[in-house]
């Protein structure tokens, strides 16, 4: 369990090193000083084998609070309650000393978090096979490439058997091959109910992995909700500051500059018929309709498909396509087809449609729009269906 009971965290800041001195005298010291508050009276509870995520841009207080969670920071008011043993992966090989091997890190690590060498030296061999860095496991840890780091970093962390498992954007550094590793590993340990607290700019992974989440906001808890709804605000929200230099709100399932408007949308099947169940391989239409409030010159209409887990299937745009649309007068009303082979295999799907700028910018983005469901009779694995055909031989 993890609780954060109205935990706030201030720095002084100083225009000068002299300031610092200053500071010391009464009345003049304190006028020199400046206050820059990264927490401001945050409350949060992690229950027991939850994983909760926390997203926002950077300068939120996201790693701040992790710092403070995992006991590295101490709080300027409030504090944090945690029970079991806690493991952190946080700034890049936080923790290892560089002169040091890798190995001699394993176990200096694991004796810091209360292990004794028998249990090190009975796990180091899960560690060393996880962290895959081979010869480089002896060698002094300031050789190491920011990949092998993290490597080693993230399987020293989670090899120490812990009950809450703190991570910062561990796999934002390596190879596609040891992210797909690292967020299996974290299945099996949310599978084993251990508490995992973790910050993602990956909303994919925090869809996938979440039970619940939270959105920060200048050192605050903006929102709080399940994964799919605090992304799709966070999503809002970065679309709002590209339009804009000053701080927004937090932006919801729709945004953009109003210049027009998506009026209707809608999944057609073969048939003719609008519907929220499609074969698979099956042709489809995805169809919207649009009404302009202002001139536009040379719009985008875009579309995209998401799977359950949050994660990008197909998305495709007007531009993309080569397909012109003009210039559009106040008042304009146009319809748009987006005619598709329904290649995805059997699943639960959204649809986000948008209409844009030419440079990009939102004119209205209608974020999973609606959800749909492909049906197919066959056991198949993966996100698409690739109309397979085998053919074999016998004695060839």
């Amino acid at each position: 369990m993890v609780s954060v009971q109205h935990v706030s965290k201030v720095y002084p800041l100083y225009a000068r090193p002299s300031d610092r001195l200053a500071e010391l005298i009464p009345l003049i010291g304190e006028a020199r000083v400046k206050e820059f508050w990264a927490l401001r009276d945050i409350n949060l509870r992690v229950e027991p084998g939850e994983v909760f995520a926390l997203v926002g841009p950077n300068g939120s207080g996201k790693s701040t609070l992790l710092q403070i969670v995992a006991g590295i920071m101490q709080p300027t008011r409030g504090r944090v309650v945690t029970t079991g043993r806690v493991a952190a992966l946080l700034e890049l090989g936080a923790g290892f000393n560089p002169e040091f091997t890798g190995r001699e890190n394993v176990f200096l690590n694991g004796e810091i978090m209360g292990l004794s060498r028998e249990a090190v030296e009975a796990s180091f061999p899960s560690v060393e096979e996880f962290a895959g860095i081979g010869e480089y496991i002896d060698r002094p840890v300031k050789e190491y490439s920011s990949g092998m780091y993290v490597r080693l970093a993230f399987a020293a962390a989670i090899h120490v058997d812990p009950e809450v498992l703190i991570v910062d954007e561990a796999l934002a550094v390596g190879d596609a091959m040891f992210a797909n590793r690292c967020v299996r590993k974290l299945e099996e340990l949310k599978e084993r109910k251990v508490t995992i607290l973790f910050v993602s700019h990956d909303l994919g992974i925090v869809k996938r992995l979440a039970d619940r989440a939270a959105l920060m906001m200048h050192g605050q808890v903006a929102a709080l909700g399940t994964p799919n709804e605090i992304v799709n605000k966070y999503v809002g929200l970065v679309h709002e500051l590209q339009l804009r230099d000053t701080p927004s709100e937090v932006g919801s399932y729709r945004h953009g500059d109003g210049t027009s408007r998506i009026v209707d949308f809608a999944i057609v099947n073969s048939h003719g018929e609008k519907t929220l169940r499609l074969l698979s391989g099956e042709r489809a239409t995805i169809r919207l309709r649009a009404e302009f409030a202002r001139e536009s010159k040379d719009p985008m209409v875009g579309m995209l498909i998401r799977n359950r887990l949050g994660i990008d299937v197909y998305g495709t745009n007007t531009r993309v396509e080569k397909q012109a649309l003009g210039d559009f007068a106040a008042g304009d009303v146009f319809e748009i087809d987006f005619a598709i082979d329904c290649l995805l295999s059997r699943g639960e799907y959204t649809l986000t449609v948008a209409t844009q700028h030419a440079d990009g910018g939102s004119q209205d983005w209608v974020d999973d729009a609606l959800s749909f469901v492909v049906i197919d009779p066959r056991d198949t694995a993966g996100l698409i269906q690739l109309n397979t055909e085998i053919t074999w031989r016998r004695n060839p």
